[in-house]
Parts: structure tokens; sequence; C-alpha cells
């Protein structure tokens, strides 16, 4: 089945059921309490990779595959590769930014055979592998100097190419869908998108994305200052699978933002929220019991079509998810009428 054909039966699926998304590995590769040794595996490196959650997908495949099954176990069917910050900016924080393609390419291969085993005992009920691309500590809308506003530490083509490096790495290994998350930046998401359409053109094939949008104030906007509306007119033109939010807040301080978006968006909806807000110590409290009590609300409203967890969720969050909204009818999505759709902090229509 191409990735064409698999992005088709997730719209069908989507149509007919809500579809769950697995967790965060961070939070979870936290509870194995790993050392610095635990990181390397007995491989040998010259920087400290504690810490360094990408790397584990081949020193530690153990790790990364008991916490893919543990979502699988909870239900998700949408699982995302261990990849948020394997991309040779990020990568290079622990000098090894030379290793991105094969660590993408690792994790990759790893929920891939995670996800087709599933699948081979559910047949129908089948799961899902996308390739994560994180949003790299570099920003291209804001100078990282106070006082030079027209700086950048990197430029735009920099940013495509190590992009277009980790979804090589990820196609290679065998996923089926490119998801772009927790956006602050919106030149940096266009980045990645063109570097997707890229990576789809040499391949000769159709590669679907998937967008997810993260707010950096209870304003409702993103780095670069966007409204949800706004960034969605951004985006729009890539035609992306899903388009959604994720991170943040908690799903009660999301409310009103995925409110906002959802009438705006021809396509299917995920939602992926933090287990609440952080307390003083930066830990997550809202028990799975709440997290799915308040994703059900969003489901009642006919607000999504996919929905999981980020930060502070955990294998519990996703099944008590999965739970609340089974049998709910998911999002019916529909094509908008023609207009004019401009966007600068702003979104603006003409019709």
């Amino acid at each position: 089945m191409t990735r064409a054909e698999k992005a088709d039966l997730l719209r069908k699926i989507g149509s007919e059921r809500i579809l769950i998304k697995d967790g965060p590995y961070g939070s979870m590769i936290q509870t194995f309490k790993l050392d610095e040794a635990g990181y390397r595996g007995g491989r040998d490196f010259a920087s400290d990779q504690k810490g360094n959650n990408d790397l584990l997908n081949l020193t530690r495949p153990d790790v990364v595959g008991q916490i893919c099954n543990a979502y699988i176990d909870a239900g998700a069917d949408i699982l995302a590769t261990n990849t948020f910050n394997a991309n040779a900016i990020s990568l290079g924080d622990y000098g090894i930014p030379e290793m991105a393609r094969e660590i993408n390419m690792a994790a990759a291969k790893l929920t891939r055979a995670c996800a087709d085993a599933a699948t081979a005992r559910q047949p129908d009920k089948p799961r899902f592998v996308v390739g994560a691309l994180g949003p790299t500590n570099k920003t291209l809308s804001v100078s990282p100097n106070v006082n030079d506003p027209g700086y950048r530490a990197v430029t735009f083509d920099e940013v495509k190419g190590i992009y277009r490096e980790q979804i090589d790495g990820l196609l290679d290994g065998g996923v089926d869908f490119i998801l772009i998350e927790t956006v602050f930046d919106t030149l940096n998401a266009k980045a990645a998108l063109v570097a997707a359409d890229e990576a789809a053109e040499a391949r000769g094939e159709e590669l679907p994305v998937m967008v997810s949008m993260t707010l950096t104030d209870l304003a409702g906007r993103n780095l670069s200052g966007q409204t949800v509306e706004a960034f969605w007119h951004s985006v729009r033109h890539a035609r992306p699978l899903t388009m959604g939010l994720n991170c943040s807040f908690g799903a009660t301080e999301l409310h009103p933002y995925v409110s906002a978006l959802n009438p705006q968006v021809d396509t299917m909806m995920c939602i992926y929220p933090n287990a609440g807000l952080p307390n003083e110590l930066g830990a997550y409290d809202e028990p799975p019991e709440m997290t799915g009590k308040l994703v059900r609300g969003w489901a009642e409203n006919g607000w999504i079509n996919m929905v999981g967890g980020c930060c502070g969720t955990t294998p519990a969050h996703i099944k008590a998810i999965a739970e609340a909204v089974k049998g709910i009818k998911p999002r019916q999505w529909h094509a908008l009428p023609p207009a004019l759709r401009l966007s600068g902090m702003e979104a603006a229509s003409f019709f």
C-alpha cells in the first residue's frame, strides 16, 4: 500500500470513528532512570549523552520499543517515532549532528515493527506510523540577540536541509506520514513543509503530512505571533492530512482554541494536550480520568477526528482518552467555500 493509499485509509477510518494517537516519549523515558552510561548503551561518544532521548533508538531500542508497545496496548492507532529532537541542529547540543539520519532510520524501523506486529494481531485495527519532526531549538522568525533584531542563528535553507535529512531517514525506515509538530515558529514549519515536498518529489510519490501548532501563551498565539486561524491560513496550501494543536496547555486551556480552529479546517483535526498545567516542580498532576473527561467534551462537540496526549501523559492517559471517546461520532469535515484567505498575525478571508 502506497503512502497516498494509507492516507485515504486513514481519512476513511477518521470519518467513521475517532482515532487515538499515542503519548510522549520524554516523560516515559524518565521513568527508566537511565544514567549517562545507560544512554550510551556501550557506545563511545565524545560528549555526555544523558538526556539525549532520540539516541535511545540506537542504544536502547528495548526501552523505546517497550514505550511504543505500551501505547499500542492502551489503544493507540497512530504511533509517532521517538525523533522529536533527532535533527542535526538539536543533536549538535550532544556533539553528534552527523548521526541524525541513522537515528531517524532506526526509530522508523523500530516503530514500524511494533505497529506492524500489532496490526497482524488485530487486522481490523490497522496502526499507522508517523515520523515526528520537532521545531528544533532555533527560530527563523525571532532574533536570539536583543541588540540585533535582524540577526538569525540559522537560515531558511539550513533549516530546510536539516529537516530534509531527517525526513529521508524516516522515509527510508518506513514511516507512513510526516508529523510536523509543536510548531512555535511558522517559518520553521514552512521549511519543514518545503523539505517534505522536495523529498516526495525526489521519490516520485505523494508524501502526506500532518501539522500541529503549539501556543506560547494564553493569548492563543505562537511565538511568531499568529493566532490559530492565521497559522492555518499560512500552511493550508500544503493540504495537510491533519491539522491541530498539541503541547501548550492542558485540555481546559486549549478548549477555546480548538473551538476557534474547528470551523476553519477542511481536513481532519488532531489534538493532543498536556496532562494539565505543570506544578511548581514542573511535573504534571492531572489524572488520566480527568484528561479523558475533558477530551470527551471535545468529542461530544464534534470537534476531533484524532486525539492523544502530550507532555505529562502516559499510557494510562491514552487508555482513558480512548475509552472516553469510544462510540462518539467523529468530526465531519467539509470543503470550505472559495475565498481569498490571507494571514499576518491575524487571519483574513474575502469571499
